[in-house]
C-alpha cells in the first residue's frame, strides 16, 4: 500500500486551484479569446502536474508547478489582456500556485535534512 505524503495536500489544493482555474473563462464574459487559452491551457497543465505528483512525487512536477504559475503573472502583459478582470484572477491564482509549489518543494527539502540528520545520528551510536 502506498503511503500518502503529508505535503500531497498542496497537490490538492493545486488541483482545485486550477480545477477553478480552468472555469474562470466562464465568468469573464468580456476577456480575450486569448485570456480564455491561456488560462484554460494552465489549468490543465497545473491539474496533470497536480494528479502527477499525487501518485508519483518528483520534484520537477513542483518547478513546472511553479514555472506555470509564474507564468499565470506575467502572461496578461505577455499576451495582451492587461488591465482586465482575466489579469487580476490569472495573477491571483498564479501567485497561489507559485506558492503552494514553492512550499512543497522547500517541506520535502526539510523533511530529507531532517532524515539525513537522524540517519546520520543513528550510524554514530
Amino acid at each position: 500500500m502506498r503511503k500518502w505524503r503529508q505535503e500531497s495536500v498542496l497537490d490538492v489544493y493545486n488541483l482545485l486551484l486550477a480545477v477553478i482555474l480552468f472555469g474562470a473563462p466562464m465568468f469573464f464574459a468580456h476577456a480575450s479569446r486569448t485570456a480564455n487559452l491561456d488560462l484554460r491551457l494552465s489549468a490543465v497543465a497545473i491539474i496533470i502536474l497536480s494528479l502527477a505528483a499525487m501518485i508519483a512525487f518528483s520534484a520537477w512536477e513542483e518547478w513546472v508547478n511553479a514555472a506555470v504559475g509564474l507564468w499565470l503573472v506575467v502572461s496578461p502583459w505577455i499576451l495582451g489582456f492587461a488591465h482586465t478582470s482575466a489579469m487580476h484572477f490569472s495573477i491571483g491564482i498564479g501567485i497561489a500556485i507559485t506558492f503552494l509549489a514553492a512550499l512543497d518543494l522547500w517541506l520535502r527539502h526539510e523533511a530529507a535534512e531532517r532524515d539525513a540528520m537522524s540517519s546520520a545520528e543513528t550510524q554514530k551510536r
